[in-house]
Protein backbone atom coordinates (compact mmCIF):
# COMPACT_ATOMS: atom_id res chain seq x y z
CA UNK A 1 0.00 0.00 0.00
CA UNK A 2 1.37 3.10 -1.04
CA UNK A 3 2.58 5.87 2.27
CA UNK A 4 -0.11 8.43 2.77
CA UNK A 5 1.56 11.89 2.78
CA UNK A 6 -0.80 14.48 2.74
CA UNK A 7 -0.56 14.75 6.56
CA UNK A 8 -1.31 18.26 8.22
CA UNK A 9 2.10 19.33 9.00
CA UNK A 10 2.24 22.83 9.23
CA UNK A 11 5.76 24.83 9.74
CA UNK A 12 5.01 27.80 12.03
CA UNK A 13 2.92 24.89 14.87
CA UNK A 14 6.07 22.73 14.53
CA UNK A 15 8.71 25.59 14.75
CA UNK A 16 6.89 26.87 18.04
CA UNK A 17 6.95 23.53 19.64
CA UNK A 18 10.56 23.38 18.76
CA UNK A 19 10.89 26.33 20.38
CA UNK A 20 10.21 24.86 23.81
CA UNK A 21 12.90 22.31 23.34
CA UNK A 22 15.80 24.27 22.08
CA UNK A 23 14.72 26.88 25.06
CA UNK A 24 15.61 23.78 27.40
CA UNK A 25 19.31 24.37 27.38
CA UNK A 26 21.16 20.72 27.24
CA UNK A 27 24.69 20.61 27.46
CA UNK A 28 26.13 16.96 27.36
CA UNK A 29 28.06 17.58 30.25
CA UNK A 30 25.18 18.75 32.77
CA UNK A 31 23.53 15.85 33.01
CA UNK A 32 20.96 17.75 35.09
CA UNK A 33 20.01 20.33 31.88
CA UNK A 34 20.09 16.98 30.14
CA UNK A 35 17.51 15.25 32.39
CA UNK A 36 15.35 18.42 32.10
CA UNK A 37 15.12 18.31 28.62
CA UNK A 38 14.71 14.29 28.77
CA UNK A 39 11.50 15.06 30.85
CA UNK A 40 10.21 17.65 28.29
CA UNK A 41 10.21 15.06 25.65
CA UNK A 42 9.39 11.96 27.75
CA UNK A 43 6.17 14.13 28.26
CA UNK A 44 5.67 14.61 24.65
CA UNK A 45 5.78 10.82 24.09
CA UNK A 46 3.54 10.11 26.69
CA UNK A 47 0.64 12.45 25.41
CA UNK A 48 0.78 10.43 21.86
CA UNK A 49 -0.12 7.23 23.92
CA UNK A 50 3.59 6.05 23.56
CA UNK A 51 5.04 3.43 26.87
CA UNK A 52 7.95 5.73 27.71
CA UNK A 53 10.82 4.22 30.36
CA UNK A 54 13.41 6.37 31.36
CA UNK A 55 16.88 4.41 32.05
CA UNK A 56 18.98 5.87 34.29
CA UNK A 57 22.36 7.38 33.15
CA UNK A 58 25.63 6.47 34.23
CA UNK A 59 29.55 7.73 34.04
CA UNK A 60 28.12 11.09 34.67
CA UNK A 61 25.96 11.34 31.88
CA UNK A 62 22.25 12.00 31.71
CA UNK A 63 19.49 9.82 31.49
CA UNK A 64 18.19 7.59 28.36
CA UNK A 65 14.35 8.02 27.57
CA UNK A 66 12.57 4.88 25.22
CA UNK A 67 9.13 5.12 24.00
CA UNK A 68 7.58 2.32 22.45
CA UNK A 69 4.47 3.08 20.37
CA UNK A 70 1.51 0.56 20.01
CA UNK A 71 0.96 -1.52 17.29
CA UNK A 72 -0.68 -4.96 16.50
CA UNK A 73 2.39 -6.37 15.83
CA UNK A 74 5.32 -8.14 17.54
CA UNK A 75 7.79 -8.49 14.99
CA UNK A 76 11.03 -6.79 14.45
CA UNK A 77 10.46 -2.94 14.30
CA UNK A 78 11.73 0.15 13.49
CA UNK A 79 14.17 2.16 16.16
CA UNK A 80 13.80 5.74 15.99
CA UNK A 81 17.49 7.06 17.40
CA UNK A 82 18.59 10.45 18.33
CA UNK A 83 20.46 12.46 20.93
CA UNK A 84 19.01 15.41 22.90
CA UNK A 85 22.47 16.47 23.80
CA UNK A 86 24.09 19.60 22.13
CA UNK A 87 27.63 21.24 22.50
CA UNK A 88 26.22 24.89 23.57
CA UNK A 89 26.91 25.35 27.46
CA UNK A 90 23.98 26.75 29.72
CA UNK A 91 23.67 30.27 29.09
CA UNK A 92 24.32 29.94 25.39
CA UNK A 93 21.08 31.76 24.74
CA UNK A 94 21.47 34.74 26.91
CA UNK A 95 24.47 34.78 25.75
CA UNK A 96 24.99 34.75 21.73
CA UNK A 97 22.52 32.32 20.50
CA UNK A 98 18.78 33.05 21.20
CA UNK A 99 15.97 31.83 19.93
CA UNK A 100 15.14 33.87 17.39
CA UNK A 101 13.54 34.06 13.47
CA UNK A 102 14.70 35.54 10.76
CA UNK A 103 12.74 35.11 7.59
CA UNK A 104 12.99 31.79 6.82
CA UNK A 105 15.53 30.91 8.91
CA UNK A 106 15.39 29.95 12.77
CA UNK A 107 18.33 30.20 15.13
CA UNK A 108 18.85 28.47 18.74
CA UNK A 109 21.08 26.62 20.52
CA UNK A 110 21.28 22.87 19.18
CA UNK A 111 17.82 23.34 16.89
CA UNK A 112 19.62 21.51 13.77
CA UNK A 113 21.93 19.43 15.59
CA UNK A 114 19.55 17.43 16.30
CA UNK A 115 16.79 18.83 18.49
CA UNK A 116 14.73 19.88 15.35
CA UNK A 117 14.75 16.57 13.44
CA UNK A 118 14.37 14.86 16.93
CA UNK A 119 11.43 16.84 17.26
CA UNK A 120 10.07 16.39 13.55
CA UNK A 121 10.32 12.80 13.86
CA UNK A 122 8.34 12.53 16.81
CA UNK A 123 5.91 14.75 15.56
CA UNK A 124 5.48 12.41 12.21
CA UNK A 125 4.39 9.52 14.61
CA UNK A 126 2.45 12.10 16.46
CA UNK A 127 0.45 12.85 12.94
CA UNK A 128 0.09 9.15 12.07
CA UNK A 129 -1.61 8.24 15.46
CA UNK A 130 -4.18 11.29 14.71
CA UNK A 131 -5.01 10.17 11.60
CA UNK A 132 -5.20 6.29 12.34
CA UNK A 133 -2.76 5.47 9.73
CA UNK A 134 -0.63 2.27 11.10
CA UNK A 135 3.17 1.95 10.79
CA UNK A 136 4.50 -0.70 8.96
CA UNK A 137 6.32 -2.04 12.21
CA UNK A 138 6.26 -1.41 15.74
CA UNK A 139 8.11 1.99 16.29
CA UNK A 140 10.63 2.89 19.30
CA UNK A 141 11.93 5.90 19.79
CA UNK A 142 15.22 5.98 21.76
CA UNK A 143 16.81 9.68 23.22
CA UNK A 144 20.30 9.50 24.43
CA UNK A 145 22.22 11.96 26.83
CA UNK A 146 26.27 11.65 24.84
CA UNK A 147 26.36 11.37 21.54
CA UNK A 148 28.60 14.52 21.12
CA UNK A 149 31.25 13.20 23.30
CA UNK A 150 30.93 9.65 21.27
CA UNK A 151 28.29 7.66 22.81
CA UNK A 152 30.55 6.24 25.80
CA UNK A 153 28.06 5.55 27.97
CA UNK A 154 25.17 4.53 25.46
CA UNK A 155 26.74 2.83 22.77
CA UNK A 156 25.72 -0.74 24.73
CA UNK A 157 22.00 -0.02 25.18
CA UNK A 158 22.21 1.38 21.10
CA UNK A 159 23.63 -1.87 20.38
CA UNK A 160 21.62 -3.71 22.12
CA UNK A 161 17.71 -2.19 21.51
CA UNK A 162 18.57 -1.77 17.40
CA UNK A 163 19.74 -5.35 17.56
CA UNK A 164 15.92 -6.17 18.30
CA UNK A 165 15.10 -4.00 15.29
CA UNK A 166 14.89 -4.31 11.58
CA UNK A 167 15.51 -0.85 10.67
CA UNK A 168 17.27 2.61 12.29
CA UNK A 169 16.36 5.89 11.59
CA UNK A 170 18.16 8.53 12.58
CA UNK A 171 16.91 12.21 12.14
CA UNK A 172 20.47 13.83 12.31
CA UNK A 173 20.94 17.10 10.35
CA UNK A 174 19.98 16.71 6.64
CA UNK A 175 22.95 17.40 4.26
CA UNK A 176 23.43 21.06 2.36
CA UNK A 177 22.06 19.48 -0.60
CA UNK A 178 18.86 17.85 1.44
CA UNK A 179 20.37 14.47 1.05
CA UNK A 180 20.26 11.98 3.10
CA UNK A 181 23.42 9.53 4.60
CA UNK A 182 23.89 6.27 4.03
CA UNK A 183 27.69 5.50 5.55
CA UNK A 184 29.52 7.36 8.33
CA UNK A 185 33.65 7.49 8.59
CA UNK A 186 35.48 5.93 11.37
CA UNK A 187 36.25 7.92 14.18
CA UNK A 188 38.71 7.60 17.17
CA UNK A 189 39.39 10.20 20.75
CA UNK A 190 41.96 10.10 21.92
CA UNK A 191 43.13 11.55 25.50
CA UNK A 192 46.82 12.87 25.72
CA UNK A 193 48.92 13.85 28.90
CA UNK A 194 52.08 15.66 29.12
CA UNK A 195 53.84 15.64 32.89
CA UNK A 196 56.48 17.61 33.21
CA UNK A 197 58.76 19.48 36.33
CA UNK A 198 57.37 22.06 38.41
CA UNK A 199 59.01 25.41 39.34
CA UNK A 200 58.28 29.15 40.18
CA UNK A 201 58.02 30.53 36.94
CA UNK A 202 59.58 34.14 38.39
CA UNK A 203 62.63 32.62 40.92
CA UNK A 204 63.19 29.30 39.34
CA UNK A 205 61.89 29.40 36.17
CA UNK A 206 65.00 27.49 34.50
CA UNK A 207 64.35 24.64 36.63
CA UNK A 208 60.77 23.87 35.59
CA UNK A 209 59.89 22.30 32.42
CA UNK A 210 56.48 23.23 31.09
CA UNK A 211 53.78 20.43 30.59
CA UNK A 212 52.07 23.07 28.54
CA UNK A 213 55.27 23.77 26.07
CA UNK A 214 55.45 20.02 25.94
CA UNK A 215 51.69 19.90 24.89
CA UNK A 216 51.94 22.79 22.62
CA UNK A 217 54.68 20.21 20.83
CA UNK A 218 52.25 17.84 20.09
CA UNK A 219 49.06 19.58 18.98
CA UNK A 220 51.03 21.14 16.41
CA UNK A 221 52.86 17.79 15.25
CA UNK A 222 49.49 15.36 15.65
CA UNK A 223 47.76 18.47 13.63
CA UNK A 224 50.47 18.38 10.88
CA UNK A 225 50.15 14.67 10.30
CA UNK A 226 46.62 15.15 8.76
CA UNK A 227 46.21 13.86 5.04
CA UNK A 228 43.31 13.00 2.89
CA UNK A 229 42.80 9.98 3.95
CA UNK A 230 42.63 10.48 7.88
CA UNK A 231 42.44 13.94 9.61
CA UNK A 232 43.88 14.91 13.35
CA UNK A 233 42.58 17.49 15.33
CA UNK A 234 43.06 18.75 18.89
CA UNK A 235 39.79 20.11 20.73
CA UNK A 236 40.85 20.39 23.94
CA UNK A 237 43.13 21.32 26.54
CA UNK A 238 43.08 21.99 30.33
CA UNK A 239 46.77 22.70 32.27
CA UNK A 240 47.27 25.37 34.73
CA UNK A 241 46.39 26.89 37.87
CA UNK A 242 48.31 29.85 38.61
CA UNK A 243 50.32 32.01 36.00
CA UNK A 244 53.68 32.12 38.63
CA UNK A 245 54.05 28.35 38.32
CA UNK A 246 55.46 25.64 35.38
CA UNK A 247 52.82 23.72 35.24
CA UNK A 248 53.45 19.86 36.10
CA UNK A 249 50.42 18.40 33.66
CA UNK A 250 48.59 19.46 30.81
CA UNK A 251 45.62 17.11 29.42
CA UNK A 252 44.34 17.14 25.96
CA UNK A 253 41.66 15.37 23.32
CA UNK A 254 42.46 14.58 20.22
CA UNK A 255 40.07 13.04 17.25
CA UNK A 256 41.13 11.54 14.19
CA UNK A 257 38.58 10.86 11.45
CA UNK A 258 39.02 8.42 8.22
CA UNK A 259 36.95 7.45 5.61
CA UNK A 260 38.41 3.57 5.34
CA UNK A 261 38.58 2.12 8.38
CA UNK A 262 42.13 0.61 8.10
CA UNK A 263 43.22 4.07 7.66
CA UNK A 264 41.72 4.82 11.77
CA UNK A 265 43.72 1.83 12.52
CA UNK A 266 46.79 2.69 11.50
CA UNK A 267 46.07 6.55 12.83
CA UNK A 268 45.28 5.02 15.97
CA UNK A 269 48.16 2.91 16.29
CA UNK A 270 50.28 6.31 15.71
CA UNK A 271 48.91 8.23 18.17
CA UNK A 272 49.16 5.59 20.59
CA UNK A 273 52.65 5.45 19.90
CA UNK A 274 53.82 8.88 20.14
CA UNK A 275 56.88 9.81 21.78
CA UNK A 276 57.50 13.06 24.23
CA UNK A 277 59.80 15.53 22.39
CA UNK A 278 62.41 15.07 25.01
CA UNK A 279 63.81 12.91 28.21
CA UNK A 280 62.74 15.94 31.02
CA UNK A 281 58.94 15.60 29.93
CA UNK A 282 56.78 12.64 29.61
CA UNK A 283 53.66 11.99 26.99
CA UNK A 284 50.73 9.25 27.76
CA UNK A 285 48.37 8.90 24.72
CA UNK A 286 45.07 6.45 25.98
CA UNK A 287 42.30 5.86 23.50
CA UNK A 288 39.01 7.24 24.01
CA UNK A 289 35.31 6.73 22.32
CA UNK A 290 35.67 4.98 18.56
CA UNK A 291 33.44 4.73 15.95
CA UNK A 292 33.23 2.02 13.33
CA UNK A 293 33.36 2.88 10.11
CA UNK A 294 29.78 2.60 8.68
CA UNK A 295 29.83 1.33 4.60
CA UNK A 296 26.50 1.39 2.95
CA UNK A 297 25.95 -2.42 1.88
CA UNK A 298 22.60 -3.21 -0.37
CA UNK A 299 20.03 -3.01 2.11
CA UNK A 300 21.32 0.66 3.03
CA UNK A 301 20.69 1.26 -0.59
CA UNK A 302 16.97 -0.32 -0.77
CA UNK A 303 16.20 1.72 2.45
CA UNK A 304 17.75 4.95 0.35
CA UNK A 305 16.00 3.48 -2.56
CA UNK A 306 12.29 3.80 -0.46
CA UNK A 307 12.90 7.19 0.75
CA UNK A 308 14.14 8.85 -2.44
CA UNK A 309 10.94 8.12 -3.77
CA UNK A 310 8.79 8.82 -1.23
CA UNK A 311 10.57 12.74 -1.79
CA UNK A 312 9.90 12.48 -5.29
CA UNK A 313 5.96 12.31 -4.75
CA UNK A 314 6.84 15.02 -2.57
CA UNK A 315 8.32 17.04 -4.98
CA UNK A 316 12.36 17.00 -4.39
CA UNK A 317 15.73 15.25 -4.42
CA UNK A 318 17.38 13.13 -1.90
CA UNK A 319 20.54 12.56 -2.80
CA UNK A 320 23.08 10.29 -0.34
CA UNK A 321 26.52 10.46 0.74
CA UNK A 322 28.52 8.92 3.00
CA UNK A 323 29.10 11.24 5.58
CA UNK A 324 32.11 12.41 8.12
CA UNK A 325 30.95 13.96 11.48
CA UNK A 326 30.24 10.66 13.41
CA UNK A 327 26.17 9.77 14.13
CA UNK A 328 25.01 6.95 16.35
CA UNK A 329 23.98 5.81 13.27
CA UNK A 330 27.75 4.47 12.88
CA UNK A 331 26.93 1.88 15.54
CA UNK A 332 23.89 0.52 14.13
CA UNK A 333 25.58 0.66 10.37
CA UNK A 334 28.32 -1.30 11.49
CA UNK A 335 25.86 -3.97 12.41
CA UNK A 336 24.70 -4.50 9.56
CA UNK A 337 21.27 -3.50 10.45
CA UNK A 338 19.66 -1.37 7.50
CA UNK A 339 20.63 2.66 8.47
CA UNK A 340 19.30 5.73 6.96
CA UNK A 341 20.63 8.90 8.94
CA UNK A 342 20.35 12.52 7.87
CA UNK A 343 16.89 12.34 8.05
CA UNK A 344 16.50 15.79 10.12
CA UNK A 345 15.96 18.93 9.15
CA UNK A 346 17.78 21.29 6.80
CA UNK A 347 20.07 24.42 8.26
CA UNK A 348 23.77 24.76 8.91
CA UNK A 349 26.37 26.04 11.21
CA UNK A 350 26.14 23.52 13.79
CA UNK A 351 28.15 23.34 16.73
CA UNK A 352 28.57 27.71 16.56
CA UNK A 353 26.72 30.72 17.54
CA UNK A 354 24.92 30.72 14.06
CA UNK A 355 23.22 27.33 14.29
CA UNK A 356 19.96 27.45 12.45
CA UNK A 357 17.37 25.57 10.58
CA UNK A 358 15.68 26.25 7.24
CA UNK A 359 11.66 26.55 8.79
CA UNK A 360 10.57 25.97 5.07
CA UNK A 361 11.86 22.38 5.84
CA UNK A 362 10.53 21.47 8.47
CA UNK A 363 7.31 20.28 7.17
CA UNK A 364 8.13 18.32 3.77
CA UNK A 365 10.92 16.41 6.09
CA UNK A 366 8.22 15.50 8.66
CA UNK A 367 6.13 13.76 5.46
CA UNK A 368 8.70 12.01 3.99
CA UNK A 369 9.50 10.94 7.77
CA UNK A 370 6.18 10.02 8.16
CA UNK A 371 6.39 7.97 4.53
CA UNK A 372 9.26 5.58 5.83
CA UNK A 373 7.57 4.69 8.89
CA UNK A 374 4.61 3.84 6.77
CA UNK A 375 6.89 2.56 4.23
CA UNK A 376 10.65 0.27 5.55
Amino acid sequence: MEAKLDLPFDNEAMLAGLRTWVECESPTHDAAAVNRMMALAARHLALMGATVETIPGRMGFGDCVRARLPHTSNEPGILVMAHLDTVHPVGTLANGLPFRREGDKAYGPGIQDMKGGTYLAIEAIRQLAIAGIATSKPVTVLLTPDEEVGSPSTRDLIEAEAARHSVVLVPEPARPDGGVVTGRYAIARFNLRTTGKPSHAGARLGEGRSAIREMCKQVIAIEEMTTEACTFSVGVIHAGQWVNCVATYCDAEALSMAKRQEDLDAAVEIMLNRKATGNDVSLEVTRGVTRPVWEPDAKVMALHAKAEAIAKRLGFALPHQSSGGGSDGNFTGAMGIPTLDGLGIIGAQAHTLEEHVIVSSMAPRAKLFAGLLQSV
